[in-house]
């Protein structure tokens, strides 16, 4: 059994912004591997993510980023359960980082569903006519194209996007670590994204 010490607690709470009480837990069920209790945090997070998913959020702050020379401009809804936690440094800090990953990645919609039809059939259209191109049989060239449409989702959907400031996790880990931090459920709610001369 690893010994656990307050240097490890600190370290993973830097890591992963857990309460020190659940950090010291994680170490404890991993025997002090640091790789591993970021994971058990963060498989933690979730659960209480999914846990929350239910409650309903009326409340939260309606966020803005103007990127440095006034080019670039995000207004972003995030909502919360509570005036409360919407009040909080970390939920506000959340809000500010995600209107400033927009405004760096400029996503087409927070999931799936957001990117409108006709561009997803575009897009599977011309997957479809590469894989035709190259010679792959026709039995897998649909397998090919939902293949790519799922990595353009990934690249193209907030939620699944890789997050700016930690591209170790997708911004829809980094919001499950501050729900299971703030013990809220909170939401990306919608998103408009401005660039001078678009």
């Amino acid at each position: 059994m690893a010994t656990i010490n307050a240097a490890m607690v600190k370290e993973l709470r830097e890591k992963t912004g857990a309460g020190m009480m659940d950090c010291k837990k994680a170490l404890g069920e991993c025997d002090g591997d640091m790789d591993k209790a970021v994971d058990f945090l963060r498989k933690k997070g979730l659960a209480t993510a999914k846990k929350r998913a239910g409650r309903a959020m009326k409340e939260g702050v309606v966020e803005s980023y103007i990127h440095t020379g006034g080019k670039i401009g995000v207004m972003v809804e995030v909502n919360c359960e509570t005036d409360f936690v919407a009040k909080t440094d970390d939920f506000k800090e959340f809000a500010k980082n995600i209107a400033m990953h927009i405004a760096a990645v400029s996503p087409l919609g927070i999931l799936p569903e957001d990117v409108p039809q006709e561009l997803i059939d575009k897009e599977k259209e011309i997957y479809r006519a590469q894989a035709v191109e190259t010679g792959k049989p026709e039995n897998i060239v649909d397998k090919i194209a939902e293949g790519k449409l799922s990595k353009f989702f990934k690249e193209n959907c907030l939620m699944d996007q890789q997050y700016v400031k930690d591209p170790g996790k997708s911004v829809k880990d980094y919001l499950n670590e501050i729900i299971a931090k703030i013990g809220e459920n909170i939401t990306v709610k919608r998103f408009a994204r401005f660039q001078l001369g678009e």
